[in-house]
């Protein structure tokens, strides 16, 4: 192996441990917690080493959000794979996306609510959000008809954030979560 080849591998490594060290901070600790200082603790580097990597915080937010973004996308199959009829595959990633915000608090609000400069619904979108995106998309197909998939999928996902995020906050009945999530999927996931 060469020494560029070692280098390279090396800080790859390096942005991988900065990321999975902000990705645990912020879920047990919570975002306020994640600092350069902090994870140069972490991963015992020095602050200039994170920022040759990053150029702060928010570019951290950022990877850990498009890394974050790879691992519901893959949720998001699973549910669709398993699901054994169109209108089955809605519920089923209607389910998984909640239950991924529910379980992963910090990862959610790093892709969906805080301000990360990423790309949604553009060529710049990167490929993990693309795919999750993607996802819904497929899913959805079958009930869009006449409509614009892609308007079609924005409004879903606006639905199913929107529960999850006023229910997260408080301003919904937990105990009414799963009704909500088939009320809307009855709504979307007709056929004609």
């Amino acid at each position: 192996m060469s020494i560029q080849a070692r280098r390279e591998r090396e800080r790859a490594e390096r942005e991988r441990a900065i990321i999975a060290a902000a990705r645990d901070l912020a879920e047990s600790e919570g975002w306020d917690a994640v600092t350069t200082r902090r994870l140069a603790a972490e991963i015992e580097y020095s602050q200039p080493v994170l920022y040759s990597h990053f150029t702060g915080k928010d570019a951290i937010m950022a990877a850990v959000a498009v890394e974050g973004c790879g691992d519901l996308a893959a949720e998001l199959a699973a549910a669709r794979a398993a699901a054994t009829d169109a209108r089955q595959a809605v519920a089923g990633i209607a389910a998984a996306y909640a239950a991924f915000a529910e379980r992963r608090p910090a990862l959610y609000d790093a892709i969906f609510t805080l301000p990360v400069a990423l790309s949604f619904a553009s060529q710049d979108t990167p490929v993990e959000l693309a795919r999750a995106f993607a996802e819904l998309a497929e899913t959805l197909r079958p009930f869009a008809g006449d409509d614009d998939l892609e308007t079609f999928t924005e409004t879903f996902w606006s639905g199913l954030h929107g529960q999850v995020t006023l229910m997260r906050g408080g301003r919904l009945r937990r105990a009414e979560h799963e009704r909500r999530l088939a009320l809307l999927v009855d709504r979307f996931a007709r056929l004609g």
